[in-house]
């Protein structure tokens, strides 16, 4: 018995850099599950073309002129949204959505294989209930265009933090976070094992931290304090912490009071 025909999917391509534009035809071209059946170089002229040819998927660019990616998004009607890539060169721009609500997206410049990993995860979705994705989206470009307000809906999701490796973006969920240490610019993320590296400050990441869950207990050093096991007084008032993952950390003299209160609390 032969295996069911995938569906080819006919889609919209919303790019305003030329280059980037001929890239994605040149890509998709080649796949037997799409079929471009328009494209638009900025936010008005992809609010007309999806309106007017009804698109299974679209490929949608943040940042352009006269509409953004999110706005385009934000003006079409629900019952006509259709599945939604973003592509993006900025990453920081709009992790946090994607981070909240698992939207779709390629981080310029991407090659084929990420491109076709975006398409495998395109038709997993196709198959799932119709509505399910379209609240999902709405949810995400509702997020963002309130800059950081986050509706009702999405309070109760699982907080995760959004790491940048090998040209994707990886979203690690905060609950999964043993510890983190500062190697010079770089954070050293240890989670379930494995250490995840990314480029920015303590502060910076302290910021994307959940605050009632994450703890500095160091110049150099935040803890999960789910995973604190033990407590070992040290001298000149400084303490270490065991944690369920085997790994021992110094509390600082200057983050002592820190460490007792969320222990206390």
């Amino acid at each position: 018995m032969s295996e069911p025909k995938l569906p080819s999917l006919r889609t919209v391509i919303v790019e305003d850099e030329p280059i980037a534009m001929l890239q994605m035809k040149s890509m998709l071209q080649g796949c037997p599950t799409i079929e471009i059946v328009g494209e638009a170089r900025n936010g008005k002229q992809a609010l007309d073309v999806i309106q007017d040819v009804q698109p299974d998927l679209v490929f949608l660019d943040i940042q352009m002129p006269v509409l953004t990616g999110f706005e385009v998004l934000k003006a079409l009607q629900g019952d006509t949204l259709p599945l939604i890539v973003f592509t993006t060169a900025y990453e920081e721009y709009a992790v946090q959505a994607f981070d909240l609500h698992a939207v779709d997206y390629l981080l310029k410049p991407f090659s084929e294989e990420r491109l076709n990993k975006a398409l495998a995860r395109v038709m997993e979705r196709w198959q799932l209930a119709e509505e399910d994705q379209k609240g999902t989206l709405l949810q995400a470009v509702e997020f963002i265009l309130n800059k950081g307000e986050s509706p009702s809906v999405s309070a109760g999701a699982e907080p995760k933090l959004a790491i940048k490796e090998s040209g994707e973006v990886l979203l690690i969920p905060q609950t999964e976070i043993d510890w983190v240490d500062a190697a010079g610019d770089y954070m050293c993320i240890h989670s379930k094992g494995q250490t995840h590296i990314q480029r920015c400050t303590m502060k910076q990441l302290l910021e994307k931290l959940d605050s009632r869950r994450f703890c500095r207990i160091h110049r150099s050093t935040v803890v999960n304090v789910d995973r604190i096991t033990k407590v070992i007084p040290h001298t000149k008032g400084e303490s270490f912490l065991m944690l369920d993952c085997g790994e021992k950390l110094k509390v600082s003299r200057n983050c002592r009071e820190a460490i007792q209160q969320f222990l206390a609390s």
